[in-house]
């Protein structure tokens, strides 16, 4: 019998579990999908259940509750927002916009890109990220990108945590203007980050700036399913040409504006990721791993030199630790990754702590 495939995301212990002839049952702490371990808000689930009656009717067509509600969140125009089903829908209606043309993406990078692209027959640059710090270097962002038609970045990247600083993506859009290239910057993960500049002012300057958002992480909703898109009116409008009726269900659009007005949970979530980021850093370099500076809510990591010459690889150790109950992201399908590196998410105070003491034993 074969092994299973490894799976393209996070979230997915039962294919893993099954990799490895582990039952079914086996108990395991989940670190390998990066959501907000605070959320959902408690309110969330009494709020969707007294709103079940309305699946008996169509979602209303323009979702325009939903689009003022993230318009005057992020001062913009409501023409500016497109309501997307999760970030995923919008990374593939960017690269059906852009269908056949040129594509310039990151590597390592989220996946989606590149899946997206190929669905849409868009030919691939890619703008390599070396280890160890992952770091962009702007000239070859700018050397890579000059003959793309649409550039797709992560911010910040997914799976290093890095930061895409506001003035090189400027410097992009800059740069690329007179040529019409649109920059397309997916900022999933960018409520759950430190020190990061807002992008939303450039969008007045450069029409050919597209940003992408998604409310699955920081509301830790997943399986709704809820995303948008922040750009000029004319980029929406060009947008929404392809994007099926009725993306978006009742209950997702119709949460929209409660999750915006729930500053407490905001605050908290915000509260939460200013100690446990830099203390999880600080205790994950302690272990002798390597550490990629992560500005968000996961780590990207590696047995250090020592651990590795002790025949310790990243192989190994994610093994290790699904055997004693903790499930970290694997790397393989990240191209400049190949599975060499681990992608850990944070969790609350206790579950991190869980989550040093595990690596501890495991990296014996």
């Amino acid at each position: 019998m074969t092994s299973p495939e490894w799976p393209n995301h996070g979230g997915q212990a039962d294919a893993l579990l099954e990799r490895f002839g582990l039952p079914g049952d086996h108990v395991v702490d989940d670190v390998s999908a990066n959501l907000n371990p605070l959320g959902p808000p408690e309110w969330v689930s009494g709020w969707l259940a007294d709103r079940l009656g309305g699946l008996g009717h169509y979602p209303e067509p323009s979702y325009a509750t939903a689009r003022h509600a993230i318009a005057a969140h992020q001062g913009l125009h409501p023409d500016q927002v497109l309501l997307t089903n999760g970030g995923a829908e919008a990374i593939f209606l960017a690269a059906a916009h852009h269908a056949g043309k040129r594509a310039a993406v990151l590597a390592p990078s989220f996946g989606e890109y590149a899946r997206a692209c190929a669905a849409h027959r868009l030919q691939l640059t890619e703008i390599p990220l070396c280890a160890p710090s992952f770091a962009l270097d702007q000239a070859t962002l700018l050397g890579r990108a000059a003959d793309a038609e649409v550039v797709f970045l992560c911010r910040p990247n997914n799976p290093t945590g890095t930061l895409i600083e506001s003035r090189v993506i400027q410097a992009l859009l800059a740069a690329t203007l007179a040529r019409g290239t649109q920059v397309v910057v997916d900022e999933a993960f960018i409520d759950m980050t430190l020190g990061a500049e807002a992008l939303t002012p450039l969008l007045s300057r450069y029409p050919s700036l597209i940003l992408l958002r998604s409310m699955t992480k920081f509301y830790t909703l997943p399986g709704l399913r809820l995303g948008y898109v922040l750009a000029s009116s004319a980029v929406i409008e060009a947008l929404a040409r392809h994007q099926p009726p009725w993306s978006v269900n009742h209950l997702a659009a119709e949460l929209v504006k409660p999750l915006l007005e729930d500053h407490a949970f905001a605050d908290h979530t915000h509260a939460w990721l200013a100690t446990e980021q830099p203390r999880m850093y600080q205790a994950l370099l302690a272990l002798g791993l390597d550490v990629v500076p992560s500005t968000t809510c996961f780590f990207l990591v590696r047995p250090g030199e020592a651990q590795r010459r002790r025949g310790l690889d990243s192989a190994r150790l994610f093994e290790r630790l699904l055997r004693v109950g903790i499930l970290a992201r694997h790397t393989h399908g990240f191209v400049g990754l190949e599975g060499e590196w681990l992608r850990l998410a944070l969790r609350d105070e206790a579950g991190n702590t869980r989550l040093l003491e595990g690596l501890h034993d495991c990296l014996r």
